[in-house]
């Protein structure tokens, strides 16, 4: 497996806070990957240290087989960054942010207008390329984030939660330019916390919480190892999480109602039909194993601000 990037324990601190603590993984050349996890479990301070602008207390960071830490300069020409907030000149036109961020990058003249011509048509929006930013919708705002990360064709796009806030046109849109980016053989990785985006995009994922990985594999390797067969039962009745229930191996609140995770599938259903509150009972079904499944199990249900 030829492997675009590798990390080797990564470890971050603020303070008294341990941001990362051992972060290990490696990303295959020309895959999606998804890192996934909930707020505050160091998606972004992971991506921060991948492009530099932070700095690892401990670890180390093989990017394109080169040592980031020593490399950095070179390695900026070869990788795109997309942060999770929209750093663009509100009051510039799209073609102006870019023609700005272009220069950064070190492309100049001709080359510059080609290639702020064709990003303007990856991202939809080569018939505003005149306009102000401030006049755009937060998804083509988003997408001109984007389009600025594009500029120098990198080899290595790193994508910190690219449709937070956006509308589901942009959000579909944001998809398909993935999935082309990758058929053209770029290298993604995707960090998030919407489970969905993570099924439908990538083909390797790592679940960090706490600045941890704590489960990593193909969306298939996931559900294998991690996710066990359930029932979900939904009754305004049902205060308490269900106790004496046949073969539990876990139970706990998701939603409005109770996931109890089981091997005995039909004698759970049975018990809740023939319980006391069977006549109040508004969901009971079987649960296909999903990545929310193995994500909520390996990560709590408790909110995280």
């Amino acid at each position: 497996m030829e492997k675009a990037l590798s990390i080797q324990d990564l470890q971050k601190s603020y303070g008294q806070k341990k941001a990362l603590q051992g972060v290990t993984f490696s990303v295959k050349k020309g895959a999606c990957f998804g890192l996934l996890g909930p707020n505050g479990a160091g998606k972004s301070t992971t991506m921060k240290i991948l492009t530099g602008i932070v700095g690892a207390d401990h670890g180390r960071i093989e990017i394109l087989e080169m040592d980031a830490t020593k490399k950095g300069r070179e390695l900026r020409q070869r990788v795109g960054y997309v942060p999770q907030s929209i750093t663009l000149y509100e009051k510039l036109s799209a073609y102006d942010n870019l023609k700005f961020f272009g220069e950064m990058y070190g492309i100049r003249g001709k080359l510059l207008q080609q290639r702020i011509r064709e990003v303007l048509i990856q991202i939809g929006l080569q018939d505003r390329g005149k306009d102000a930013v401030e006049t755009f919708s937060g998804g083509m705002k988003r997408r001109v984030n984007i389009a600025a990360a594009l500029l120098h064709k990198p080899e290595i796009l790193i994508l910190d939660e690219p449709t937070v806030g956006i509308d589901p046109q942009s959000r579909n849109h944001i998809f398909d330019m993935i999935r082309i980016l990758k058929k053209e053989g770029v290298t993604i990785i995707y960090s998030t916390h919407y489970m969905e985006e993570v099924e439908v995009l990538c083909d390797d994922i790592a679940i960090i919480d706490h600045g941890k990985i704590i489960a990593q594999g193909n969306l298939q390797e996931l559900l294998t190892e991690y996710s066990q067969r359930a029932v979900y039962v939904e009754a305004p009745t049902l205060k308490e999480a269900p106790t004496s229930l046949p073969g539990a191996i876990r139970t706990y609140a998701q939603g409005d109602g109770w996931m109890i995770e089981t091997e005995r599938l039909q004698e759970t259903m049975l018990y809740f039909l023939q319980s006391d509150t069977s006549e109040d009972i508004k969901r009971l079904e079987i649960v296909r194993p999903s990545l929310e499944h193995v994500f909520l199990s390996l990560t709590g249900t408790q909110l995280r601000d």
